[in-house]
């Protein structure tokens, strides 16, 4: 009965012992992912699509400011980069509707688009971001909505709605 038993325990704690793992010291794996994940990002057109552009220096303190910095385009290298700034139209951001997850542009008529192309894009990923920011959401969850002052309105949007192109 004692044999019974012994010979399958010996054959397992040997294949166990043998089985050629040994213990190895830390290895290095170098450094850790990157890019674009902290702090503002404009997101400007090219002929791919929308491109993000981060701005890791900015402090923002409302939406209307990353409104001001889209607005101001990109710098002269990212321009030869052939990055552009299609949002050539006036906004407003009503700050007191704002929640961390949606977020009001109103827009005189006559101004702004009349559909969802890469100018809403840029504005709604821009300020997407900036809520996050902001108000600690989660960027890809944040609905913008682009109202004239008619009451006709474009979306709720999210951002990666336009980086699908």
């Amino acid at each position: 009965m004692r044999w019974r038993w012994t010979v399958p325990v010996l054959a397992l704690t040997t294949a166990l012992a043998g089985c050629g793992v040994r213990p190895t010291g830390v290895l290095d794996a170098g450094e850790p992912a990157g890019g674009l994940g902290r702090g503002m990002r404009l997101y400007f057109a090219s002929d791919d699509g929308l491109q993000p552009v981060p701005r890791p220096d900015v402090r923002l303190t409302s939406l209307d400011g990353a409104l001001k910095l889209l607005i101001g385009g990109p710098s002269a290298s990212e321009r030869e980069a052939g990055l552009t700034n299609l949002v050539d139209w006036l906004a407003t951001i009503d700050a007191r509707a704002a929640a961390p997850d949606r977020v009001t542009v109103h827009l005189t008529d006559g101004e702004g688009p009349v559909e969802p192309d890469l100018s809403v894009g840029q504005l709604v990923c821009t300020l997407a971001r900036a809520q996050s920011l902001l108000r600690g959401s989660r960027p890809d969850r944040v609905r913008v909505t682009l109202v004239h002052t008619s009451g006709r309105s474009l979306g709720p949007y999210r951002c990666p709605q336009f980086l699908t192109r």
